[in-house]
Order: C-alpha cells, then structure tokens, then sequence
C-alpha cells in the first residue's frame, strides 16, 4: 500500500477567476487567492497587473461587477522584481 507524505498532500489555496468589464469597457480578470485579489487586463496586455488585499470569502456571484471596479481603482500596479 502506497503512502502519502505530508508534503504531497498539503493543499494549494484555492484560486477564484471572474471576468468583469471597467469603466471604460476593458475586460479584466480578477483572481482571488489567500486574501490576495490580483487584476489582470485581458483586452490590453500591456497593462500592469495589479493587487490587493481584500477581505473575502469567496469571489462568486455575491461580488458585484461595481465592487470589483472599485477594488480595481485602489490596487496599484504590481512593480518588476529585480
């Protein structure tokens, strides 16, 4: 009988996507994993990413497209790592 170590069953966060439309109609991802909620813009790539800390439970239906907006408005661009 095979056995698990302890290492290969730790669990990852779980990671949460939801897709919403900004002000101005870019569409963006937005990712929601151990209190992190990470923006990415799909329509223009080129855009920095962005983050931040929020308190939430799940990002599911519950959390509105307006929410996610003003989330998006408060996270500041995730910078190069050097």
């Amino acid at each position: 009988m095979t056995r698990l170590s302890a290492k290969s069953a730790a669990q990852r966060p779980s990671t949460t996507v939801r897709v919403f439309a900004d002000e101005v109609g870019r569409l963006w991802s937005a990712a929601a994993t151990g209190g992190v909620l990470v923006f990415n813009c799909a329509t223009e790539t080129r855009r920095a990413a962005r983050a931040i800390e929020v308190e939430l439970t799940a990002l599911d239906d519950s959390v509105s497209d307006d929410a996610l907006r003003a989330w998006l408005e408060q996270a500041p661009r995730i910078g190069t790592l050097l």
